[in-house]
């Protein structure tokens, strides 16, 4: 059977966009197909400056959230990172295969490093490797598939150029993994700024609907999204981007073709007031059972810590014999 591995990365509160973009598909599609590891990447969390007590409460958030959007772990396996060793100990074999050059080429590692430099923080190394920890968690369960966003594709990218040349040099231990994406919604934007993703670590929030948000914010960020001043709807990713983005959602919400969307809305007449309002309550309703098992999961935390348990064992005999055998591999005497 096909493997599939995907994570989030507990830096914010989870959002439309990583539900539209990423959870929805793993609990409708990826986890019924394919034998399937969801984890909540914590370690990832810890490469910019944070709040040791805020990474916990948002990783807690986060595994609560992957199982309110439909992840069964009868189905599927759900783990926090840093319960299974196997991640960092493949990673610095891994770092010893990766060159500087391709670190350095990342272009979220350019932003990110960019970004905090201009706020006069320091750049912690581990911004710079974080993506051989990333090909880590992939290689460790020898994933066919890696669902991901467009802004992830060039570490999987990495993680398939890593994996080849470990394999090259020291003898085939990996699986070759590749990128998948969903047609639809792939990449949310920002109600407030098109031009950028509705991610969960940015400060300005007026243009991101959080999945935990009432359905009265929701509808106010909505109804108060960006759009232009063009007559008629339609649609047009490139020139119409705050316009795109809402028939997008909408049609995620709906299973319509954001195109067709277009059409009847401006076949009929009708403004950027009503596509917004319609957009609003389709996402509030798409959302509501979502916020509705988080309250009754967050309710019984034995059972989450259950779920977290079984899920780490699971990972664990998973991805220890892959480490074990690339540490064979790369000449490292095995303990007796």
């Amino acid at each position: 059977m096909t493997r599939v591995f995907s994570g989030i990365k507990p830096t914010g509160h989870l959002t439309l966009g990583n539900y539209l973009g990423a959870l929805r598909r793993w609990a409708e599609e990826d986890q019924h197909r394919a034998e399937s590891l969801f984890c909540v990447v914590d370690l990832h969390a810890l490469t910019v400056e944070h709040d040791p007590a805020r990474v916990r409460r948002l990783s807690r958030q986060a595994v609560t959230l992957l199982l309110a959007t439909g992840l069964d772990p009868q189905v599927c396996t759900v783990f926090v990172q840093s319960h299974v060793d196997e991640h960092a100990r493949l990673s610095y074999l891994l770092e010893c295969v990766a060159s500087d050059g391709e670190m350095r080429r990342m272009i979220q590692y350019k932003e990110k490093s960019a970004r905090a430099q201009a706020a006069g923080q320091s750049v912690r190394l581990s911004l710079l490797t974080y993506p051989v920890l990333m090909a880590a968690d992939i290689l460790a369960y020898g994933a066919d598939e890696v669902p991901v966003g467009e802004d992830q594709t060039q570490h999987v990218e990495l993680t398939r150029d890593l994996a080849e040349r470990f394999n090259q040099r020291y003898g085939g231990t990996f699986v070759i993994p590749r990128a998948t994406a969903p047609a639809v919604a792939a990449r949310v934007m920002d109600l407030q700024d098109p031009a950028s993703k509705m991610g969960k670590s940015h400060d300005a929030t007026a243009g991101i609907v959080y999945l935990l948000d009432e359905p009265d914010v929701v509808t106010k960020k909505l109804m108060r999204a960006v759009t232009d001043s063009e007559p008629g709807v339609g649609y047009d990713r490139a020139a119409r981007p705050g316009l795109a983005n809402l028939l997008e959602i909408l049609a995620s919400c709906t299973g319509k073709e954001p195109a067709a969307l277009a059409a009847d809305y401006d076949a009929g007449g009708l403004g950027f007031g009503v596509l917004k309002r319609d957009t609003a309550e389709a996402v509030v309703e798409l959302l509501r059972p979502v916020r509705a098992r988080h309250a009754e999961l967050s309710a019984d935390p034995g059972y989450v810590d259950g779920v977290l348990r079984e899920g780490a064992a699971q990972a664990r005999a998973l991805a220890r014999p892959t480490v074990d055998a690339a540490y064979r591999a790369m000449g490292l005497l095995p303990p007796t």
